[in-house]
């Protein structure tokens, strides 16, 4: 489905993408490929990501479809607010969403559960927006002459504030779904601590006005992010597993 938010904001900004340096190649901006069959290609996408949906449990379709919604309107944002990668982090942080009901756990009725992905859901929100942030930053000069609104152009002057407070809301965030769901202390070393080692390191380096090394950070500064959550998350789910058969075996000899 990723593929198919690219396709279709690749569409939207068929004119647009012409006047900036760093997209002007795309098949769709440069005419290697028509809009029709771009649309087409787009539909094929969607339908293929209906079909592994399907694999999943049911109510997986129900929670799953309205993030079309959010897909198809993140190109349109860039043309009336200066903060579309909101939008796009909504739209791409849906899995944090879906994970829950793939592992059969209805959020309706599960409160503890709604708790945790909310906090989770808006953890990857905030996290999408900083690196978008900086991906924006490659663009500025062009997007002022294209008239396309970003949130680097609106805080142009302030982005490291910005970014400090987007990565202490995303670490805050991960760290409540942790309490939530009474994670180990390795979750929080290592996913919470991680993260904000990654993310203060990535602020500090990057370069704003250089848009080489934005898109340095903005390729690898994500995955030192997330290669830190995981981890966290994978020593996490060892040593729970460990401790539940440790208590296994107790109750076994008992």
């Amino acid at each position: 489905m990723r593929g198919a938010g690219c396709t279709v904001n690749d569409l939207w900004d068929r004119n647009l993408d012409p006047q900036v340096a760093r997209t002007r190649l795309r098949p769709i901006a440069r005419g290697a490929i028509s809009s029709q069959a771009g649309l087409m290609y787009a539909g094929a996408q969607c339908l293929t990501g209906l079909a592994v949906l399907l694999q999943f449990p049911s109510q997986c379709l129900w929670y799953g479809v309205p993030s079309l919604l959010l897909v198809g309107t993140y190109p349109l944002a860039k043309r009336v607010t200066h903060y579309p990668q909101v939008v796009l982090g909504l739209a791409f942080s849906w899995g944090a969403l879906m994970g829950f009901p793939a592992l059969g756990i209805d959020l309706v009725s599960n409160g503890q559960a709604l708790q945790a992905a909310a906090c989770l859901y808006a953890s990857c929100v905030s996290w999408t927006v900083l690196y978008d942030m900086i991906y924006a930053h490659m663009d500025i000069k062009d997007d002022v002459k294209a008239g396309i609104k970003s949130i680097a152009l609106r805080h142009d002057k302030d982005t490291k504030s910005v970014l400090t407070l987007l990565a202490f809301t995303q670490i805050s965030l991960l760290a409540a779904s942790g309490v939530i769901t009474g994670a180990t202390p390795f979750f929080f070393m290592g996913s919470c601590g991680g993260a904000a080692a990654t993310l203060g390191t990535m602020i500090w380096r990057v370069q704003l006005k250089d848009p080489s090394n934005c898109w340095w950070w903005f390729k690898y500064g994500c995955l030192f992010t997330g290669g830190a959550i995981v981890s966290g998350l994978a020593g996490d789910v060892a040593i729970r597993r460990s401790e539940e058969r440790q208590g296994s075996a107790t109750r076994e000899l008992t």
